[in-house]
């Protein structure tokens, strides 16, 4: 493995309630869990991105096509609830999470702040779904010029064909596409 001083691990929207949307998501948990014992064995910062919004959910604009469904069905559930990290992958001692308002790991959360103080330059990506917050924060994190590492089989998405095309053919144009194996040696 390469110098990992100015390298994190993000891990992102590993909430249980998103990990119910993804059909046989048990292998895809266990190599995030591996990813995330790689990156605490390496002494690399595991960061954890979730998605939240307040009791009133007064972030989602009706415009908004993406999150008005949310919305509508998330009306009185409990929002401490919903960002609960999945306990296979769950954060450790003072590993930070953020909580973001949209679909970059970015938007909404102090994530920038967090990997500014720590002098972070790389992020290593993993995260459900690889059409949303994986594309979105790769996107937004190599405008902000961070180098970029994303683990194909750490992330997930429900549509096998759109993860393939994404992995295979958009995301290589900004960032290192490795396997889990890999990033480990």
């Amino acid at each position: 493995m390469e110098n990992t001083q100015s390298t994190a691990l993000l891990v992102m929207d590993m909430q249980a309630g998103v990990l119910a949307m993804l059909p046989n998501a048990t292998d895809f948990i266990d190599h995030v869990a591996k990813a995330i014992a790689i990156a605490r064995g390496n002494k690399i910062p595991v960061i954890y991105v979730v998605v939240g919004f307040r009791e009133s959910m007064l972030e989602i604009s009706p415009n908004n096509k993406s999150f008005a469904g949310t919305k509508e069905r998330s009306a009185g559930k409990i929002m401490g609830d919903f960002t609960k990290v999945h306990p296979a992958v769950a954060p450790q001692g003072d590993e930070a999470t953020v909580t973001k308002r949209r679909f970059s790991a970015f938007t909404g959360s102090d994530l920038e702040v967090i990997l500014r103080s720590q002098g972070i330059q790389h992020l290593v990506l993993t995260g459900i779904a690889t059409s949303g917050v994986v594309l979105s924060t790769l996107r937004e994190a190599a405008d902000k010029d961070y180098r970029l590492t994303v683990l194909t089989d750490c992330c997930a998405d429900s549509d096998d064909e759109v993860h393939r095309v994404l992995t295979t053919k958009v995301f290589p144009r900004q960032a290192d596409v490795i396997t889990l194996e890999e990033w480990g040696r």
